[in-house]
This record gives structure tokens, C-alpha cells and sequence, in this order.
């Protein structure tokens, strides 16, 4: 089915989705996911130095992904707070997109580290106003894992129960859009019907399947992997249902309003991503040290060899938003009846990512006719 381009949305959203909550204060001051301020044996650097336009900090959002190893290494390195000089970066880390999509509304971060879905989501629910994709950061890193005792092949799905990491989460959709099309009717919100699909923390859900209380989950990297050291059998990479195995797992958001008033901070942020990308890829060994020593600071554990390794394999580090696999999602999300009419014309600025590539001596990338007019 080819990307959407250029064709114009209209503006309306199903309140399927998980409504962004309205009270901002509420929000600031309910949290999201945890903040910790925990290092490693390599301490970051700290901010130092001028301020990019005079900001004092910028509020950073990731998940402890692998598939988010952007952040995740730029972070542990300093490779991004080198960029912003004396602006100290605050980060946050979410458990999926959108908690980190209400974060971004109630101006609890300014920039995130997030899927496709909830990028549409949150733009679509709100008219186009709150939010634009302003780099890629990763592709790939996804997986049906199963219980081959339960699951021997693809024709065995109906009467199983296969986790997602949330309701109407990157995964999620893709899940629901794959059974649609082997014909496995499932009801969006209970998650019942031919398969039953249980919406669980990707933090629980290698203990339950480990219980054998599911029979199988469609998780990014690392969850993934987790589930194989436990036993678990890849059925499907979802690198296989799309052309040339590629496909959008993580773009990079940034507030409008914030965009509007510190582009230069945006900027300094963006040169640091693309500075981190490029050395993810030509340093790969150490690189997945880094995001391993991220995620035992995020998380108080770091990530056994059986796991990184596999994990850090399936996962593709790019710049480039891969804007036309975008269409393709929302396309999946109206299938599963998680949006009607998704709005995606404006969804992207790549001008500032376009500008660093520049001087870097890249060629620019392209929105798929999806950017800012």
C-alpha cells in the first residue's frame, strides 16, 4: 500500500485513543515515568559554558529503549549537552508515548525521543497545534516473540493473548493492523476477540510471560530480547512487513511553542543527535556500552549479554524520519479504529535537521510532501 503524501486530512480523531489529559498543572505536577539523576562509573559531562540563547535548561524526554539509543548514548556521552553548552538538559524517561505526549502538552519536556502513533496522535487531537517531527533516530527493533510451546506459527494466534506495551502505542497499532489483515477481528478498547490483546508495561511483561500468563508480545528492543533469553521464540520481525526493512520505530518531537522561541536551542540539540548518530554507527561496540551504562542509570540494571546483544543488533540508528512509512502507520491506525481522518500535512519541520546535515557536508532528507508549508 503506498505512503500518503500530499493528500489532505481532515481533522478529526476518535476518542478511542487515550484522551491527552486537559489540566496542565495536573500534569506538571503528577510526573511521568522517573527522573534519575543516578551515573554510572562515566559521569556526563556537566553544563558548561554560555547558554544557547540565554535558555537555562532544556527538558528532554526518551523511553529506556533500546530503540531509543539515540538518547540513550547521547545522553551518557554528552554528546548533546556538549552542543548546548551551559543550557543544562533536564531528561525524563517515559514507559511509551503517550504519557510523554501529555508531558509535551503540559510543557513537562520541550523535545522527546518518541514512536510514530503517538506523534499522530497528539497532533491530530490537537489540530495540528501542539507539536512537529523534527529528525528520525531509529528504525526496526520490533518483534512478535511467542511461546513455542503455545505458538508454533502465524496460524496459531487466534485464541492466544499477546501483549503490547499501551493502548494505541506504536506497537500496539501495528499489532492490531497485522491481525486485521490475517483476518483476527479484536475489539480496540477491551482488547477481546480473536486474539486478546493485554496493554501491559513493557517492565512487566517478561514476568508474565514467563508465568505463562501470555502466550506472546509485540515489544521493541529490549523487551524483545528479554523474552527470548526467557524462552521466547521470534515469530515475526516486523522489519518484514515493510519494503526494504525499514520502517520509523523512533522520530524525534519538539514543542511548537518551543520550536517558535528557541530554535537555536532546537538546533543545538538536533547537531548533537546527528553527531551521536554518526558515532552510534562508527563506533558500535562502544556505543552499546554507553546505552547499557544509560539504562543501569535510568533503571538500576544493565542489560546481560544475551540480551544487548541480540537487542543492539535488531535495532537501525538513522537520521532520516523515513516520512513515508509515517503515512503507512496512520493508515494502520485508522484500520484498528484508533484515529479517524489522522491529520499528518505539517507534521514535519526538517529544516533545522536539513541545516545541520548541510554542514556537515549530508545530503538533505525528505518529509514525503508531510512538512511545514
Amino acid at each position: 500500500m503506498p505512503a500518503t503524501r500530499t493528500a489532505p486530512f481532515r481533522r478529526r480523531a476518535l476518542a478511542a485513543v487515550a484522551a491527552l489529559p486537559l489540566l496542565a498543572v495536573a500534569l506538571g505536577a503528577c510526573g511521568y515515568g522517573s527522573e534519575n539523576d543516578t551515573k554510572d562509573e562515566k559521569v556526563a559531562p556537566a553544563a558548561e559554558g554560555e547558554k544557547v540563547g540565554g535558555l537555562g535548561e532544556v527538558k528532554i524526554g526518551y523511553f529506556a529503549n533500546i530503540t531509543h539509543a539515540t538518547a540513550l548514548v547521547g545522553l551518557q556521552e554528552g554528546l548533546i549537552q556538549k552542543e548546548l553548552g551551559g543550557t543544562k538538559i533536564k531528561p525524563q524517561v517515559f514507559n511509551a508515548g503517550p504519557s510523554e505526549i501529555e508531558a509535551l502538552n503540559a510543557g513537562a519536556i520541550d523535545i522527546g525521543w518518541i514512536g510514530p502513533s503517538p506523534s499522530i496522535n497528539g497532533f491530530t487531537k490537537s489540530k495540528g497545534q501542539n507539536l512537529r517531527i523534527i529528525s528520525g533516530s531509529a528504525s526496526g527493533g520490533v518483534s512478535l516473540v511467542v511461546n513455542p510451546k503455545k505458538i508454533k506459527s502465524l496460524d496459531d494466534l487466534k485464541g492466544k493473548r499477546i501483549a503490547t506495551p499501551q493502548l494505541g502505542n506504536t506497537q500496539d497499532v501495528a499489532l492490531l493492523n497485522y491481525l486485521s489483515e490475517k483476518g483476527l477481528k479484536v475489539d480496540t478498547n477491551t482488547g477481546k476477540g480473536d486474539v486478546t490483546v493485554i496493554r501491559q508495561d513493557n517492565k512487566q511483561i517478561p514476568a508474565s510471560f514467563e508465568s505463562g500468563s501470555l502466550d506472546g508480545a509485540w515489544v521493541p528492543e529490549p523487551t524483545a530480547s528479554k523474552l527470548v533469553a526467557g524462552g521466547g521464540s521470534v515469530l515475526l520481525d516486523e522489519k518484514k512487513l515493510w519494503k526494504d526493512g525499514k520502517f520509523v520505530i523512533t522520530n524525534v518531537i519538539v514543542s511548537q511553542k518551543f520550536l517558535k522561541e528557541h530554535p537555536d536551542v532546537v538546533e543545538a540539540v538536533l547537531r548533537g543527535s546527528v553527531k551521536t548518530n554518526a558515532w552510534i554507527n562508527e563506533n558500535p561496540d562502544e556505543a552499546k556500552a554507553a546505552a547499557n551504562a544509560k539504562l543501569k542509570a535510568d533503571s538500576g540494571a544493565a542489560l546481560p549479554p544475551e540480551v544487548l546483544d541480540p537487542a543492539w543488533q535488531n535495532v537501525d540508528i538513522t537520521d532520516d524520519p523515513l516520512a513515508s512509512t509515517l503515512g503507512l502507520s496512520s493508515e494502520h491506525a485508522v484500520k484498528a479504529g484508533l484515529l479517524e481522518d489522522p491529520l499528518l500535512d505539517g507534521i514535519y519541520d526538517l529544516s533545522l535537521l536539513n541545516k545541520v546535515l548541510k554542514a556537515d557536508g549530508k545530503p538533505a532528507i525528505d518529509d514525503a510532501g508531510l512538512g511545514v508549508k
